[in-house]
């Protein structure tokens, strides 16, 4: 069963119109089931936190609404589903720092740089740059998330450099080694990151399937990266 089929029976229960309602929901929807509550919290998490980062900026855009629907692919059935927790994320006056506190939980309290909540920092960069630059509001916004979800410096700032624009990105950084890193140092740190972070490592790791594309992102950076070190090699 599609996970889009299990939000939409949990979007059918919510009976007041606020976020903190989702929240509270989840805390008792799917007990018996902790991978799919599980699964739909990360969903939600997504869908929530990407309606908010689309308007950090102040403007909502059809090219972050379009950078949504490419990371998360929905069937037409359940569109209505997804669209009204989009539209109430939006619409909901509470801000986002408590909602992202309640999603730290995903990985329990006190787990820093947790690969779960990097994933959702993932898509929401995704969205970020989706008008062709990352603003100094949503960067404010992304920042503030991964301080909530306990994302060290030195993570956000390789996850930065992956979605960097128009090859800006330190490839370096990337890849979260040295510019003084030897040759089998980086070819090491690159085959431990491809290991790390292929696609079915997302799924073992308790995320909907649907949410592929952010895998499959993440590892373009990736090899782009050592591909663009491997070049430097080439002509130095």
């Amino acid at each position: 069963m599609s996970i889009w089929t299990n939000l939409g029976a949990f979007a059918s229960r919510i009976q007041v119109p606020s976020l903190s309602a989702i929240v509270d929901a989840l805390r008792s929807v799917f007990v018996a089931d902790p991978e799919l509550r599980r699964q739909v919290a990360f969903s939600v998490a997504m869908i929530a936190l990407s309606a908010k980062m689309a308007k950090a900026d102040g403007v909502v855009t059809p090219d972050e609404v379009g950078a949504f629907r490419e990371i998360f692919h929905v069937p037409q059935e359940e569109e209505r589903n997804v669209s009204r927790l989009y539209n109430l994320a939006q619409q909901d006056v509470a801000g986002f720092e408590a909602y992202a506190s309640q999603m730290a939980n995903l990985c329990g309290s006190g787990t820093p740089n947790c690969v779960v909540l990097e994933d959702i920092l993932d898509g929401l960069f995704h969205i970020a740059k989706s008008d062709g630059v990352i603003h100094e509001r949503e960067l404010g916004y992304l920042a503030r998330i991964a301080e909530i979800f306990e994302i060290d410096a030195v993570h956000f700032e390789q996850i930065v450099a992956r979605h960097a624009l128009s090859g800006e990105g330190d490839p370096f950084r990337v890849l979260g080694i040295s510019q003084e890193a030897s040759r089998a140092e980086v070819t090491r740190r690159y085959r431990q990151l491809v290991a790390e972070n292929h696609p079915d490592r997302l799924i073992g790791r308790g995320l909907p399937s649907e949410f592929i594309g952010i895998a499959n992102e993440r590892m373009a950076a990736i090899n782009d990266a050592y591909a663009a070190i491997q070049a430097e090699w080439k002509f130095a």
